[in-house]
């Protein structure tokens, strides 16, 4: 009998019930796309991280740099006076480490022990300075006799000029990482993807060997056989590595020893990459870090979207504040015009609901077919909601939108290997371009279809209310 009822009921007030559930449906469709965007805005902003961080990376712990004239050594290059006039090329390169203090190596144990750590691995960043070039001695061209105001018997000296000659050098810049090759699966290098040769093996602890960067080694004319020299050590490059976003973190990758060997900073590192246990214990495992290991700065991934500027920022601040808080508007407001027109709804039905009463219809059951009606109108309103959610989501994904993200510019956590192209101690800004996705989980489908329960169940409470104070005498005093 309830469905019955229920069905002849709705059937004969479709446009009612239609005007009931599109309310309720374009609520729940701003609520799904605004969630998907802001999903995708999550999608962007780790994509960011990743390419900083490194896959796999939850934070790292550094030590801050020197301030500038605390004792830190000049670059200073030295080059050979040639008597001989050949002029030929002369070469010198000055390996500084790059951006941080640097930690003992035993830190990295200190940190791998603390609790809630599942892995740590330590890295050192240097910037390779190499100055070459050729001298060029000029020629003395001699010209006539003595000079004036010779005094008497004064030697005449030569009169003339040098022409000629000259220096021309050129200053290469670029930065060297080194990774520890037996932890592959931590630090800037996993962002990056090997496009040709191969990568490190975890053999290849102190071995000559090198991961070039696939931008550096196309201007360089580098592939996968080639040879690089840093301050007069030979590398072999084994691999061409490709960054799967924006920039690479360094142009060279070498195993650690060898980075320590050339930088003169045996047993030492500048940055180490954290892996928490889990996700949750993130705070607690860098208050634990700071706690126990004096001196260090501990940088988590939700520090560094801190530092995260530029459109994608923007934009996900406005999905989060202004987007959300809409959503909650129109929801409301979706909610209260559907709980007011089914409440007017059973106003016009007050004969029908009254003669069901004077035949027997207790308050109750009138109430539970009011609510009824509600729900399935809220159902109906939700699939057609979720339906435009979807159509939604897929033209912002479709769209694929830019989006721009512009994050280091100091020496934090994303300076440190995000930058190295700034300079000692100071990390440059990187940009990244980003195609805004907007990915619909079932967590969001999910979630419509409790607001449009609740919706019905909301427009069912007002009608509800308004059946359960209606008399048998009301209806009778309508009959004509």
């Amino acid at each position: 009998m309830f469905f019955t009822y229920l069905r002849r009921e709705l059937r004969r007030r479709r446009k009612a019930a239609l005007v009931v559930a599109s309310g309720l449906a374009l609520g729940i469709a701003l609520v799904i796309v605004v969630t998907s965007v802001s999903a995708g805005m999550g999608k962007a902003q780790e994509k960011v991280l990743q390419s900083l961080y490194g896959l796999g990376t939850d934070m790292t712990v550094t030590k801050a740099a020197a301030p500038a004239g605390s004792g830190s050594e000049r670059p200073r290059f030295r080059f050979d006076a040639q008597d001989d006039g050949s002029g030929g090329e002369q070469s010198s390169d000055r390996v500084m480490v790059q951006g941080f203090q640097t930690l003992a190596s035993s830190t990295v144990g200190e940190v791998d022990g603390q609790s809630g750590v599942a892995d740590a691995v330590g890295g050192l960043s240097l910037q390779v300075l190499k100055v070459s070039g050729e001298f060029t001695r000029g020629q003395f061209q001699q010209g006539g006799g003595g000079g004036q105001g010779e005094g008497r018997g004064a030697q005449p000296s030569p009169q003339g000029r040098i022409e000629g000659g000259g220096a021309d050098f050129d200053v290469n810049n670029y930065s060297v990482y080194g990774t520890d090759v037996t932890e592959p699966a931590l630090g800037p290098l996993t962002s990056s993807r090997i496009t040709s040769g191969r990568t490190f093996t975890t053999s290849e602890t102190n071995t000559k060997v090198a991961v070039a960067d696939s931008a550096y080694a196309k201007e360089k004319k580098l592939k996968a056989g080639s040879t690089v020299t840093i301050r007069n050590t030979k590398f072999e490059v084994v691999g061409i590595a490709t960054a799967d976003s924006g920039d690479a973190a360094a142009d060279l990758y070498i195993p650690l020893r060898q980075a320590q060997t050339l930088a003169d900073a045996k047993d030492k590192v500048t940055t180490i990459y954290v892996k928490a246990t889990d996700s949750q214990r993130i705070g607690g495992v860098k208050a634990e870090i700071q706690k126990n290991i004096p001196g260090t700065t501990v940088t988590t991934s939700a520090d560094l979207a801190d530092t995260v500027s530029g459109s994608l920022s923007t934009a996900s601040s406005l999905a989060t504040s202004v987007g959300r808080w809409l959503s909650v508007a129109v929801l409301v407001a979706a909610f209260l015009v559907a709980g007011l027109l089914t409440s007017a709804a059973v106003s016009r039905r007050v004969r029908e609901f009254g003669t069901l009463k004077a035949l027997g219809w207790k308050s109750g059951r009138v109430t539970g077919q009011v609510v009824g009606e509600a729900v399935v109108n809220g159902l109906v309103g939700g699939a057609l909601g979720i339906a435009l959610g979807l159509a939604g989501a897929y033209a912002v994904t479709a769209v694929s939108p830019t989006l721009q993200a512009q994050s280091g510019g100091g020496t934090g956590a994303g300076g440190g290997f995000g930058g190295f192209r700034g300079g000692p101690g100071r990390a440059a800004a990187k940009t990244l371009d980003v195609a805004l996705t907007a990915p619909v989980s079932l967590t969001t489908i999910a979630l419509a279809v409790a607001l449009a329960v609740t919706g019905g169940l909301v427009a069912g409470a007002f009608g509800g209310w308004r059946a359960s104070r209606l008399r048998p005498a009301d209806a009778l005093r309508r009959v004509e």
